[in-house]
């Protein structure tokens, strides 16, 4: 039944529906006034029925009200039955969460905080216990070498003198353990993790090596306090020594001897060759004993530790090696005859374990001195002094299998040099300091004084006497002392790349900025020179008000300037031509071209010589030397400067001659004949002979013989030339043909006198012979000497010239001029003989 239902049951009864169905029922019933009659009956059966009604109601409120309280209490009952439900589908639901959640891995990514289900923890168990398993295997086999390393040292320590295979059992079963657990853990992967395997190798390997180096540290000490009776480290008397003493030290070292003998054996069939390659252990001892000396002098807070002294403790290790030779000679290497090691060189090996010391010295010291150029160049330079004394000693430095590739000497150096950044360091230092002395050189205020070359180089180097002879200005000499000061900088570098890279960003440099700097000293001198200059005051930046330019570029003092400038060239250039013939440049030159990366990088700098153009075809080697581009840029610059000099000279003189040319041409009167029927010098020609000798004269004490010979000769041939055009072939006032006018006799012996002049002065001024002087006069000479000739050689040579044939006619010259024809030519003879008016 619903509850709506109930609800109207419930309901109280409705009095209105009640009233109106009695009406109905009264009106039906009792339609007429007849019907009244049967009223009582239906009034009592009314009346009945009511009453049951009454007693059913009652009846049935009290079933109701009995059905009501037994349905609240079911209904109570049940709401609390409900509830529990409730709450158990609750804990349910909450049971069947947690019961997911523990079902999802730990390994899913749906969510970051999820738990291990139980069947990874059970996983995880099994892992952990199989790696405590392994790390019980582990600790098992550390205990076990760990054991057999000290049973093999115990039983060394009691073993006595001399040791044998025996004494070595407890250490043949530790390698053969080690060897073991090595091959185990190579062969099986799923003993742990590769990692680990390799640490447990590792880890194993290491104590049998800590084991052999006891081992040997045991049989060291005994040999140790042997030489504490001998007085090591200092230099042994061993003949002095106690015959005690020296069989303890014997007994001891051929102790080490047998030591490294059976270490060699036991490693060779471990398949570890290593063993022994560091030195003889007796040696090691030795050494051992120096490299705590020199520990406690030089890398404490003793005096003896100077950063600024690296020759006190390379010098400290040459002695050593030196004082301790006869030892090792005489004592050590008697000791190894009849062992394994009879053949090693006793000394070289000492010294081999001595180089180590050294090594590591420098490791910690050059780090501090690469902000100190100065003491860093003097470390590199003490090294490679040590590195050189050493192979003087006969010392032979280990190089590595690279290093013998690149045919590399090795050597201490080599720690400083093959590490890039100190060599970078070491090398910008040294440019710094040579750019900073070439700038000293060149701003000196006698940088450019000529000064006599007393180095007596023509001695020394058999230079030829045309060199010997050359004089230089003090910049020059300076910057030849320089180049050769940078050369044994950089020429005991064991590499040949170091040495090429030396030369290239070095050296090359000082040579390139004295060639620039004396170039643009000839360009100023022509700019200074030049007629715009002279025209204009001032123009080119030059103020005439302050500085007068003929000063400075004409006369003596102009010569004396380019003198200056081609003297430092040739002085510079003979300098590199004796380099270049030098064993250290031809080596140096061959090795570039022989090595691809030296002659990629030699080919790249402008101041080196292209090998492939001075290649010949029957050899690789290069006819030319390492500064043959250099010589040449010397070479035109020295041509330059004397091509300016010639013009110099020249152009002076020729402006000199300038108002005697005028003044021959100009109407006067006949009077240069003197008193005694000489010819008088004309007084306008005067000063440009004067001037000429005075560039002789100045150009003879300055330059050299072969130079001056050579500049005089294209100085006087361009001045008689230009003489002989303006004041014979082409003199002005004169005509040609059939009403020429020729030269009077006096003016034609003016001539000659004045060709005499020139060439006797010139021979004044060089103090040479007559011949050697008249040489570049010769058709001047052979000119005036024509004109002023006697009537008689004339009329042989006019006849010879003007109407003979063939090579008649320089016979007859040669009567006049005893020049021959001088190097004038047929016609310009006949021109000559044609100036003449009494022909």
């Amino acid at each position: 039944m619903s509850s709506q239902k109930i609800q109207r049951l419930l309901e109280p009864p409705d009095v209105s529906a009640a009233n109106r169905f009695a009406l109905e029922y009264l009106n039906s019933s009792f339609a007429h006034i007849g019907d009244l009659d049967g009223i009582d009956e239906v009034l009592s059966q009314t009346k009945a029925r009511s009453s049951e009604l009454q007693r059913q109601l009652s009846a049935s409120q009290q079933t109701i009200d009995s059905l009501v309280t037994k349905t609240r209490v079911a209904a109570l009952a049940n709401l609390d039955t409900a509830r529990g439900l409730a709450e158990d589908r609750e804990s349910i639901e909450n049971e069947m969460t947690d019961l997911s959640h523990e079902l999802l891995s730990s390994l899913s990514s749906s969510k970051s905080e999820a738990s291990s289900t139980l069947l990874e923890d059970i996983e995880t168990m099994h892992r952990v216990l199989k790696e405590l398993e392994s790390v019980r295997a582990y600790v098992a086999v550390i205990e076990r070498t760990l054991t057999l390393s000290e049973g093999a040292l115990a039983q060394l320590r009691s073993t006595p003198s001399p040791v044998s295979t025996s004494s070595t059992s407890e250490y043949n079963r530790l390698c053969a353990f080690v060897n073991n657990v090595v091959q185990t853990c190579n062969a099986v992967q799923d003993i742990g993790s590769i990692e680990q395997s390799l640490h447990l190798v590792t880890f194993v390997r290491r104590i049998h090596d800590k084991t052999w180096s006891d081992i040997k540290g045991v049989f060291s000490a005994k040999l140790t306090s042997a030489l504490d009776n001998l007085q090591w480290p200092m230099a042994v008397d061993y003949p002095a020594a106690s015959v005690h003493d020296r069989k303890s030290f014997e007994s001891a070292f051929k102790d080490l001897i047998l030591l490294q003998e059976i270490g060699e054996n036991i490693e060779g069939s471990t398949n570890k060759p290593e063993m022994g390659s560091q030195g003889l252990y007796p040696l090691e001892t030795l050494a051992h004993a120096i490299s705590l000396r020199f520990k406690y002098h030089f890398e404490t807070e003793r005096e003896t530790n100077r950063l600024d002294k690296p020759e006190w403790y390379l010098s400290h290790i040459m002695n050593v090696a030196h004082d301790h030779r006869l030892f090792m000679d005489n004592v050590i290497q008697r000791l190894l005859l009849g062992t394994k090691y009879q053949r090693v060189n006793a000394w070289q090996n000492y010294i081999t374990l001595l180089i180590p010391i050294l090594e590591r010295k420098l490791r910690r010291t050059v780090p501090t001195l690469l902000s100190h150029p100065a003491l860093l160049a003097h470390t590199v330079y003490q090294a490679l002094t040590f590195d050189s004394n050493m192979r003087e000693l006969g010392y032979e430095f280990v190089v590595s299998g690279e290093a013998e590739k690149t045919e590399e000497k090795g050597g201490v150096s080599s720690v400083i040099l093959c590490q890039k950044e100190w060599f970078d360091a070491w090398l910008e230092g040294e440019k710094k300091f040579a750019e900073d002395q070439y700038h000293e050189i060149i701003s000196a205020s006698d940088a450019w004084v000529i000064v006599d070359d007393d180095s007596n180089d023509s001695d020394e180097h058999k230079l030829p006497r045309s060199m010997a002879e050359l004089k230089a200005t003090i910049s020059a000499r300076r910057i030849k002392a320089l180049v050769e000061q940078v050369t044994d900088r950089y020429s005991p570098l064991p590499s040949f790349a170091h040495r090429t890279r030396f030369l290239i960003h070095v050296q090359l440099p000082i040579l390139e900025q004295y060639y620039s700097r004396v170039s643009s000293s000839l360009d100023a001198f022509e700019t200074l020179s030049s007629a715009l200059v002279r025209a204009v005051p001032g123009a080119l930046g030059v103020e005439g008000a302050k500085t007068d330019s003929r000063k400075l570029t004409g006369g003596v003092e102009g010569s004396q300037r380019l003198c200056k400038a081609l003297l430092s060239t040739r002085y510079v250039e003979s300098a590199m031509q004796r380099w270049g013939e030098e064993e250290f440049f031809l080596e140096l030159w061959t090795e570039i071209n022989h090595r691809a990366a030296l002659r990629t990088r030699a080919e790249m700098h402008p101041s080196l010589p292209n090998s492939a153009d001075h290649q010949s075809s029957k050899s690789d080697a290069p006819e030319c030397t390492i500064f043959e581009e250099l010589i040449t840029q010397y070479t035109k610059l020295a041509s330059r400067a004397e091509d300016m000099l010639v013009s110099q000279v020249c152009g002076e003189t020729e402006s000199a001659l300038k108002p005697h040319f005028v003044a021959i041409t100009s109407p006067k009167v006949e009077d240069d004949q003197n008193a005694d029927g000489g010819i008088a010098v004309p007084p306008s020609l005067l000063p440009s002979i004067a001037l000429l000798s005075a560039h002789l004269n100045f150009i003879r004490n300055t330059l050299p013989t072969a130079v001056t010979t050579h500049v005089y000769r294209r100085i006087a041939t361009r001045i008689s030339e230009h003489i002989l055009q303006r004041e014979v072939l082409f003199r002005p006032g004169l005509t040609r043909g059939q009403f020429r006018t020729g030269l009077s006799r006096e003016q034609a012996r003016s001539v000659h006198a004045e060709s005499e002049l020139w060439a006797e002065t010139c021979q004044v001024a060089l103090r040479t012979s007559r011949a050697r002087a008249e040489g570049p006069w010769g058709r001047l000479l052979a000119a005036g000497r024509l004109l002023g000739a006697g009537r008689q050689e004339m009329d042989r040579a006019v006849k010879e010239v003007l109407s003979g044939q063939g090579d008649g006619w320089e016979d007859a010259l040669d009567a006049a001029t005893s020049l021959g024809s001088g190097g004038l030519g047929k016609e310009e003879v006949k021109t000559v003989l044609r100036l003449r008016d009494d022909l």
